[in-house]
């Protein structure tokens, strides 16, 4: 056993000289920057003050309502007049029927510490002690959108304008939200209308698309609403376009539509559906994804049959792209045999471009070969180390993000759900530089690698995936300076690139800046 896993091991080491393609160029490291940072990362308080100014291009899997923070929802959910359930630690969608039994008016909580703080830990990690109740990290961090589901239909805005207000303080230039915007009853309506056959196979599915065919433009119409709502209520929440403008007004936003896959089989295709015809009609919908726990029952039952469900909608939506939730499970959640194929029918059939979480990769069939495709094909994952260590209790060692990055697999490190999790994006990079001792250069990679994988519209500004080697057009140009006129005419027509070249820019500064803090540089 030893042999064998020193022998893999050693063709991880191989293959990360073969197929790594996202080394960063020394010009992003200034020697004075790079050895600052030697010097504060002993020092986690001075660290997490070099983290947060640092500039982190992109949070690719973040979900909106786990985004959110749970005093949030207990002050929305008393200016609603909402009612809280102490013995079930829940937001209930009423006003208190009989105050007393157990039963509290939400606004009457900031004077109840006691019941305040039981229903912030109960909507959120924070405090998680396991009890007969919730009985590991992962059953509590699940019921938590239970708990403040009542809340949300109402205040999508307030919950965009928070999430991107913490980007912004949190130096992060652009945000994909996962969000759900169609409501499950008006999509269940369509459901009953259209009458779906069984579906186990790809005709079934041919003969349900056929069946919702009516409803695809109400679909589209619904979702194209409801995403207008939700950001005109941000931008005056945050006051963009006057002079009072909050910082959030200046991330990039946009959006994946993700379909529940703890429903049976034909309302996940009608959700499944709807994110793809949502997606091609509104291009702020920029990828389509699946969420909910991946050892949950009829998730684990049906995987194979969802993944069947993307390889016939592709084929029915080309250039759809996916990031799709995948091996976020563990020995202690699932039998072997529902560990050896996930993230491998994530994209051999259902065609991700990139993995969300991917944490049980070496109880993969061959995972070998299936690091190597990886990198082949530059299939990006999503690194969540907070939640990954609150949900299934991989952290550190344990966790696969050193063995992907030695295998050549891009990688870019998100916060999953900060909100519950109390987490940042400036907190993930403090577990990454403390659990794997990374250096400077590998923190820019680590940047620029999320806007490079970002389902943005436009062309990169790197060369073939080559973070650092920039496009014909913009060669020779120190990214972030001036550019010549046909760069600029290449930076208008492509966001990806504008939005990298901005990345650039915020090394540069922030180089500038950092070396004359008197904070850092009196590190002994």
């Amino acid at each position: 056993m030893r042999f064998f896993c020193s022998a893999v091991f050693a063709f991880f080491v191989f293959l990360a000289g073969q197929t790594g393609r996202v080394s960063a160029d020394p010009v992003a490291a200034p020697p004075s920057v790079a050895t600052l940072f030697e010097r504060v990362k002993t020092d986690p308080v001075r660290l997490e003050l070099f983290l947060r100014a640092f500039p982190k291009g992109a949070d690719l899997h973040n979900h909106l309502s786990g985004a959110v923070y749970a005093e949030s929802f207990l002050k929305w959910a008393a200016g609603d007049g909402l009612c809280v359930s102490l013995k079930e630690r829940t937001i209930l969608a009423s006003h208190c029927p009989k105050p007393g039994e157990g039963q509290v008016p939400a606004d009457g909580l900031p004077g109840n510490e006691t019941g305040w703080n039981e229903m912030v830990n109960a909507l959120s990690m924070r405090n998680f002690i396991p009890t007969e109740h919730d009985r590991s990290g992962h059953d509590h961090f699940f019921a938590t959108f239970l708990r403040f589901m009542a809340v949300e239909p109402r205040h999508q805005g307030g919950m965009l304008a928070e999430a991107a207000e913490r980007a912004a303080r949190d130096n992060v230039q652009y945000l994909e939200l996962q969000i759900a915007p169609i409501t499950f009853d008006a999509l269940g309506e369509m459901m009953k209308a259209a009458a779906l056959p069984p579906l186990r196979t790809e005709a079934d599915f041919s003969r349900a698309y056929e069946a919702l065919k009516p409803a695809l433009g109400r679909m589209a119409a619904l979702s194209h609403v409801a995403i207008d709502e939700m950001e005109a209520r941000a931008r005056t929440i945050m006051k963009c376009g006057t002079a009072q403008a909050s910082a959030g007004c200046g991330v990039t936003v946009r959006y994946q539509y993700s379909a529940l896959r703890t429903f049976p089989a034909p309302f996940v295709w009608v959700q499944l559906v709807a994110a793809y015809e949502s997606a091609r009609q509104d291009t702020r919908l920029v990828g389509v994804n699946i969420v909910a726990p991946e050892d949950d029952p009829v998730a684990l039952r049906d995987y194979d049959l969802h993944m069947q469900m993307f390889r016939t909608l592709n084929r029915l939506y080309p250039g759809t792209n996916l990031s799709l939730h995948a091996g976020e499970v563990t020995p202690s959640l699932v039998p072997l045999g529902d560990l050896d194929h996930h993230i491998r029918a994530a994209i051999d059939v259902a065609g991700a471009k990139r993995i969300g979480h991917g944490v049980d990769v070496l109880w993969e069939h061959d995972p070998a070969s299936l690091l190597e495709e990886m990198a082949r094909r530059s299939i990006l994952v999503e690194i969540n180390l907070t939640s990954n260590d609150e949900i299934l209790g991989i952290r550190d060692g344990r966790h696969p993000f050193s063995l992907y990055r030695q295998a050549g697999v891009p990688v870019a490190l998100s916060t999953d759900d900060e909100g519950v999790s109390r987490s940042d994006l400036t907190q993930e990079y403090m577990r990454a530089v403390l659990a794997y001792h990374l250096d400077y250069p590998t923190l820019v990679q680590l940047s620029r690698t999320g806007l490079e994988y970002g389902f943005m519209p436009g062309q990169s500004l790197w060369a073939g995936h080559h973070l650092g080697q920039a496009v014909p057009a913009c060669s020779g140009m120190v990214p972030g300076g001036s550019a010549a006129p046909a760069c600029e005419r290449f930076l208008k027509d492509n966001m990806k690139a504008r939005l990298q070249w901005q990345l650039e820019a915020r090394f540069q500064a922030f180089g500038q800046d950092v070396v004359k803090n008197p904070l850092l540089r009196s590190v002994p």
